[in-house]
């Protein structure tokens, strides 16, 4: 089985007026690259990447660079494959573009190399702990309304009753676009909503300074609050540790990091309680089971982050399946020994309507896949609707 043919398809899709709001940017729409990779007898991979900055550098990455390396090399050696193409590009590319595109091909070849051993890829991976994961809830953005506080207010405690309403047992907000007095009062509205059998997440998408980060831990501290994500720049490692030294609540962090070097550092450093991999942005399959044997050894639980379509998404659940609990237990708690995946909730059609069958949400949980690769199949009129450029790699 050899590779014949990659193509890189980036998708757009406009939000109009739902556009929404983190610390760090407005978000007027959905993006990523797919890539699919085409094996010799006909099999198809899928993997994704280009979701963090512009897609194009990611899907330009692949066509020219690292696309011709791989046509004609055997497709069930991920992680073989994996090496070299961060050897040939460490000198240029060991964080950022690159590795998101050596995620998007590494997620392929596992999806194909399952499929031609009609094997799921956590199969692949070791073999799965779980073949249910519980969810979070990712919301509470902030809306165009949200310099006037009372009306944000009301929005964000509408939708903390709405996920909660909808069997979620967790849920996470943002905060750091306003100060830290009117943030809080966005957590503790949240809180209050919700009630103190709900667990509440943050997630400050590195919006603070160190002192700062440790005065809007405070006051998550009084809310119960279970992590706190992000709360300085991903370069700060003494930022990080302060924070954490500081305060009760733990401290999350790494969908900004990458590869088994930038985590080592993270985990070294003893910045995080939890680490939160992407498996579409730090380097796939083949570099997650090297971050999470890593984490393990630190005694830090390991809860990627989840942000993109549907094929995200799938390649998340398989990775949360071979997450072993952290330390073990008898029966694993989510959030304390337990993994959790990250469930987005803000406008999205790639992730809902790109895949012939989502994932729904069914008693506070969603399902890993049990078919082959992946598990999961795009539907192609879906695809063509939504790419806005697309390119083919081939002999």
């Amino acid at each position: 089985m050899h590779i014949a043919e990659i193509s890189t398809h980036i998708l757009r899709v406009p939000l109009g007026e739902q556009r929404f709001y983190s610390s760090q940017a407005a978000f007027g729409e959905r993006k990523s690259l797919l890539v699919r990779v085409v094996t010799t007898d006909g099999l198809v991979g899928w993997g994704e990447g280009g979701q963090y900055g512009p897609a194009e550098p990611v899907a330009a990455a692949i066509e020219h660079v690292l696309g011709p390396l791989l046509i004609g090399r055997r497709a069930d050696q991920p992680v073989r494959l994996w090496e070299e193409l961060y050897a040939f590009s460490r000198d240029f590319g060991r964080k950022g573009t690159y590795i998101e595109a050596i995620s998007a091909l590494d997620i392929a070849l596992w999806d194909a190399w399952g499929k031609s051993l009609d094997r799921p890829v956590h199969a692949l991976l070791g073999g799965a702990h779980r073949d249910r994961v519980g969810a979070y809830a990712t919301g509470g953005y902030y809306s165009d309304r949200y310099t006037d506080q009372a009306a944000a207010i009301a929005e964000l405690r509408e939708q903390a009753q709405t996920y909660v309403g909808s069997g979620f047992n967790a849920l996470k907000v943002k905060i750091g676009l306003l100060p830290v007095a009117l943030d809080a009062q966005r957590v503790a509205v949240v809180r209050e909503s919700i009630g103190t059998d709900i667990d509440l997440l943050v997630d400050a998408n590195h919006a603070y300074n160190a002192a700062t980060a440790i005065r809007m831990g405070r006051a998550l501290q009084d809310q119960g609050v279970l992590w706190f994500e992000e709360p300085v720049v991903p370069e700060d490692r003494d930022g990080y540790r302060r924070v954490r030294d500081a305060l009760d609540v733990p401290i999350a962090g790494g969908e900004a990091e990458f590869t088994r070097y930038g985590f080592r550092s993270l985990l070294t450093h003893g910045c995080v309680d939890i680490i939160q991999p992407d498996i579409c942005a730090m380097g796939g399959f083949s570099e997650f089971t090297k971050v999470l044997a890593l984490a393990s050894s630190f005694g830090v639980l390991t809860v990627p982050h989840v942000w993109g379509s549907g094929v995200a998404l799938a390649a998340a659940t398989h990775a949360l399946a071979v997450i072993p609990a952290t330390p073990h237990t008898y029966a694993p708690v989510p959030l304390e020994n337990a993994p959790v995946i990250e469930y987005d909730r803000s406008p999205n059609a790639l992730r809902d309507d790109l895949l012939t069958e989502g994932f729904p949400l069914t008693d506070g949980s969603v399902a890993v896949p049990q078919g082959p690769g992946l598990g999961v199949q795009i539907d192609e009129d879906v695809l063509r609707y939504y790419t806005t450029a697309s390119a083919t790699v081939s002999r």
